[in-house]
């Protein structure tokens, strides 16, 4: 299916001349520098043809003639490209170099014997002149011999633009030579038809997290995986042309910054398939922008918020944007690194509808009044709150440690918004244990846990769950009578109350010495906190009885509710509980200032108020 739908995927790119694809028999690689010979085959210049526009030099993306993996010793070379240890002899390991070199030669002399292109026979006129030691005294090598050293090579006549692998005549000649040594036919099982299979696919490249440059996620690398006598691909055969086509596909999703984003350790990928390329980049738009927001504009930031608002009220997708059509299909892929081959971390399929409906879902879940974000949060983001602050050199609180964030957890989160099923029960565990291990109750995390909790209660509800509490409320509900949502709303009072007595510049306050305690195990701790409040009470009704009584108040109408007694303890769903009260009671006293007054100190760049 993932192969099925990525060759289809590569067929829609072929038919848009915009998209910058490679045609079967070539691929996209990284070229740092261009060798101009003359007629002759001497060299006359080294062009440095790498991209200067950012602050390091990057190496330019063209297409040449495909790459293909070559493990082992006398690995066979690419056709009029390659790293200097091969094209030119020159690598870190001379000996392997050499190797490598006369590889490359033995290639290019059997293939371009018969050319009579002036440029090609410049090149084996170069083969014929070149050793590898003149490469430390040639002067054209040496003011960057060092940054040359293993990059990728093309070669170029000079007095021409073209560099030797575009001259038609070698077009023609590789269409040729790509085909030798191919493996006998066999069934393919993705096109179900006889073809010539692929024996080892070609190489992925760009997956974040591996320490490999290539990999796969088909390989059969040890006999031990084969079986019935079949060897390497023949164990799950797969055409050459599917092979090259769908990973020239995945590497092109996965070199974009539209459509590749990495959530935990996943790198994922999305595409759409539609009647033609315009709704499909317009479905692939609207997608990225719910996935992974990243315009910080607040008329942008306006416009998102107002599309989920019409996908709530059930209004067509075609009302944002005419190209959008609600039966376009959406592909959405989890590639996670590992030894020997890639796994796969999710995979889902779906129309934009559906997958529209889920993550304005997902938002409505999250949802707080006043607001836990100015943009809305990523779902890497979201992953990433889950860990640890990391401390700042003045040790003040640092952004979040995404290295100590769980890849099981940020991809089972994933997989719960795309699918519209439960957020896993590990992330409210995991945010109550860090909200009581460093005392940070941010916005974002106290939306994560409502999330959590108010995605459990409307899916009980829906499956006629008689166990169901409801719904959770958005903002301050006085008249929730959950206890845990009590003793957070209680717990946020009696702060105030400390602050208002003592000033806002105490060392610890009782969030920063009793939090913990109090959602987990509150007949040990408010008993005392309470008796204590009686005490700044009295200090605040000499300097602000007005004020004093509406505190007063406040705790009495709370423990009306409440009862008469506090809960010996309390599980991780009711402290989500606890935290939600806790939140909502202290954004219902400053209501203008949002964010400020919970986490005063906060410097989150996406998704926190600000």
């Amino acid at each position: 299916m993932i192969l099925a739908a990525l060759n289809d995927y590569y067929k829609r790119l072929r038919s848009d001349p915009d998209s910058g694809i490679s045609q079967p028999g070539y691929s996209l690689e990284k070229i740092s520098y261009a060798i101009v010979i003359d007629k002759g085959g001497c060299i006359v210049a080294v062009d440095d043809i790498r991209d200067t526009s950012g602050k390091k030099p990057f190496p330019k993306g063209m297409i040449v003639p495909a790459s293909f993996k070559r493990p082992g010793v006398g690995s066979k070379s690419f056709f009029l490209w390659d790293k200097t240890s091969y094209s030119l002899g020159v690598g870190k390991d001379k000996e392997r170099a050499k190797q490598n070199h006369e590889a490359f030669k033995y290639l290019h002399q059997s293939i371009l014997v018969n050319s009579s292109d002036p440029a090609l026979k410049a090149l084996l006129a170069f083969f014929d002149k070149w050793t590898p030691e003149q490469f430390q005294s040639n002067q054209h090598f040496l003011p960057n011999s060092k940054e040359i050293m293993d990059t990728n090579i093309v070669f170029r006549l000079d007095g021409e633009q073209r560099y030797l692998h575009e001259i038609p005549e070698v077009l023609s000649m590789w269409e040729e030579v790509k085909d030798i040594d191919k493996e006998s036919n066999g069934f393919c099982l993705v096109e179900g038809k006889r073809s010539k299979i692929s024996r080892i696919h070609p190489a992925i490249k760009g997956v974040k997290g591996t320490d490999k440059a290539e990999t796969s996620i088909v390989s059969f690398n040890n006999s031990s995986f084969e079986s019935y006598g079949k060897n390497q691909g023949h164990n799950a055969p797969v055409s050459e042309v599917v092979a090259e086509a769908y990973v020239t596909a995945l590497n092109h999703l996965l070199r974009s910054k539209r459509q590749h984003i990495d959530i935990g350790d996943a790198n994922v990928v999305f595409w759409a398939q539609a009647d033609d390329s315009k709704q499909a980049h317009a479905a692939e738009d609207l997608f990225a922008e719910f996935l992974n927001p990243q315009n910080e504009d607040a008329q942008h930031t306006g416009s998102l918020r107002n599309a989920l608002e019409k996908i709530r009220q059930g209004l067509p997708i075609s009302s944002l944007n005419s190209d959008l059509k609600e039966n376009t299909q959406i592909f959405v892929l989890g590639l996670a690194p590992n030894a020997a081959r890639l796994s796969i971390r999710f995979w889902e399929t779906g129309s934009l509808k559906m997958f529209a409906e889920r993550l304005a879902a997902h938002y409505d879940d999250l949802r707080l009044e006043p607001s836990a974000w100015n943009r809305l949060p990523s779902i890497g983001w979201l992953a990433k709150v889950t860990g640890p602050y990391r401390k700042s050199k003045d040790g003040k609180r640092g952004d979040y440690d995404s290295d100590a964030v769980s890849p099981l957890l940020a991809g089972e989160l994933t997989r719960s918004v795309l699918t519209g099923s439960r957020y896993p029960q590990s992330l409210l565990t995991n945010l109550i244990m860090r909200m009581r291990a460093d005392g940070e109750i941010s916005d974002i995390r106290v939306a994560l846990c409502k999330g959590v909790l108010a995605r459990a209660a409307r899916l009980n509800k829906k499956h006629g769950n008689l166990l169901n509490k409801g719904e959770l409320p958005v903002s301050l509900d006085t008249n929730n009578t959950d206890p845990g949502y009590l003793l957070g709303r209680l717990f946020s009072v009696l702060e105030n109350i400390q602050k208002a007595a003592l000033g806002k510049d105490i060392n610890a306050t009782i969030r920063d010495r009793f939090y913990g305690a109090a959602s987990a195990t509150p007949a040990s701790v408010f008993p005392v906190l309470v008796r204590n409040a009686q005490h700044h009470l009295s200090r605040l009704r000499k300097d602000k009885p007005g004020f004093a009584f509406s505190l007063e108040k406040d705790i009495g109408d709370i423990l009306d509710l409440l009862g008469t007694s506090f809960p010996k303890s309390m599980g991780l769903e009711a402290q989500g509980h606890f935290t939600i009260g806790y939140y909502h009671q202290t954004k219902a006293r400053f209501p203008e200032k949002g964010a400020q007054e919970l986490n005063e100190d906060t410097n989150e760049s996406e998704g926190e108020s600000v």
